[in-house]
Parts: C-alpha cells; sequence; structure tokens
C-alpha cells in the first residue's frame, strides 16, 4: 500500500514521522536519500496505519464539536487577559523571573510560548481547560525564561515548582484537539 506523505528537510540528525490531522510527514536530515525515506516507511508501516486512522478518527470527531462564536471567542480571550497575567505574576516570583508583555492569542497548534526577550503568548482556549492545567502551561512558558529548551534543567525547574506538571500536560494531550477543534 502507499501511503501518501510529504517531506520536510532540516538541520537534524535523524528521521522522524509525524501524524497530525491525518496526514503523514517525514522530518529528514538535510542528506537524506529518498530511498532511505521510503525504507523508514516500509519499516512503520503498521505503526503509521494505524496511528492514521487513530488521527482521522479525532479530525472526524472534532468536525461535529461546536465551534465557538465570535463572541463566545471575545469573551474567552477578555476572561484570559484578566486571569492569565495574575497566575503569572503568582509563578513568576517563584522563578525569579520577570516576564516582559502578556499576550493572549487563539492559536490553532500552541498553548504558549516565550521569546528570547521575555514576552510571553497565551492561547485564551486555556481557559477551557482545568486551572491547574492553565497553571501548568503558565509555569512551563516562565521556565522557558530561565532555559529556552527542554532539557533535564529546564524540567527541573518545572518540576521544582509545579511537581504535578506531567499530570496536567498529559490532560493537554488527551483533551487539547477538543478545545482546539471549538476555533472557528
Amino acid at each position: 500500500m502507499k501511503i501518501p506523505y510529504q517531506v520536510v528537510f532540516s538541520h537534524r540528525r535523524s528521521l522522524g514521522l509525524e501524524i497530525r490531522e491525518g496526514r503523514l510527514t517525514v522530518r529528514a536530515p538535510l542528506g537524506a536519500s529518498p530511498a532511505e525515506i521510503e525504507k523508514l516507511i516500509q519499516d512503520k508501516e503498521a505503526w503509521i496505519l494505524s496511528h492514521l486512522a487513530k488521527s482521522q478518527e479525532k479530525a472526524r470527531a472534532a468536525a461535529e464539536i461546536p465551534k465557538l462564536t465570535s463572541a463566545e471567542l471575545h469573551a474567552l480571550a477578555d476572561e484570559a487577559l484578566r486571569y492569565i497575567p495574575e497566575r503569572v505574576r503568582h509563578y513568576a516570583p517563584l522563578l525569579g523571573v520577570l516576564p516582559r508583555r502578556i499576550t493572549i492569542r487563539n492559536q490553532r497548534t500552541r498553548w504558549g510560548s516565550c521569546s528570547s526577550g521575555g514576552n510571553l503568548n497565551f492561547n485564551c482556549l486555556l481557559m477551557l481547560a482545568p486551572r491547574e492545567t492553565l497553571d501548568a502551561v503558565v509555569v512551563h512558558e516562565l521556565c522557558h525564561m530561565k532555559e529556552m529548551n527542554h532539557s533535564p534543567r529546564f524540567y527541573q525547574y518545572v518540576y521544582r515548582v509545579f511537581p504535578d506538571y506531567d499530570r496536567h500536560h498529559r490532560w493537554l494531550k488527551e483533551h487539547g484537539a477538543e478545545l482546539l477543534a471549538r476555533l472557528p
């Protein structure tokens, strides 16, 4: 069976597979040959087919989730503008960091981000998640002000401030797509 896929070349060391929204993407080092990519796909065919089916089922389920109206989205963003900076002010001193600016957005792929200049961005859909899960994202982004990567040292900061982080990270993995599907 020929599985359709897209290849994204970048400065990486190994081949990787990503399935998102029912589509397969092969992440490849710049020097990877078509034969290497085809061999990986053949070797992982059962895994790919299984995960493609799950991803397509999730996409079908997401299509049935009611979308937020623009008024509801605006209300969520307003609520996030009041609530999230308060949570940042709570956790920032525990990490010894001082963010410059906090922005609220409605993104389709990210819950939060941190720029090298100390600007934090958060997805307004976090307001639909459990409050502790939102806090876990706040702590995650604040820890990027100390470590701009996901190294063991980064996670030492995270767990020191938020020992229950893994449970909330898992909640977003399991339920985040449902929240993102609410975007119009």
